[in-house]
């Protein structure tokens, strides 16, 4: 596979594990906590084997920035979080950001 492909896999482990500590309720609920744990790992793990091929960077700013825009629409769509101009202009933001990172970053 490739680091690209990792990353994404990466990306997808800490939306589930951070989507996990909302269930969890302070790791009082056994399986949302476990949820939250192999989430966690599963998202380093794939970090580190992106980290082979993606610079640290690029990586980095793209699995935070895209975890984060992810983690926000999840919970404005499913948690029904309330969410305004200003908060809806940050995530459109942070995606142009990485946009930005894929067209004009260091390519191997």
């Amino acid at each position: 596979m490739s680091g690209w492909t990792y990353l994404i896999l990466a990306i997808l482990a800490e939306v589930i594990g951070s989507t996990g500590l909302k269930a969890s309720q302070g790791f009082s609920k056994l399986l949302p906590s476990i949820v939250v744990v192999v989430g966690y790992a599963s998202a380093f793990y794939f970090l580190s084997l992106a980290l082979k091929t993606v610079p640290l960077n690029t990586a980095y700013a793209v699995w935070s920035g895209l975890g984060t825009a992810l983690i926000a629409v999840l919970g404005v769509v499913f948690l029904r979080e309330s969410i305004n101009f200003p908060m809806a202009l940050g995530i459109v933001l942070i995606v142009a950001g990485v946009a930005l990172l894929q067209v004009f970053g260091v390519r191997h």
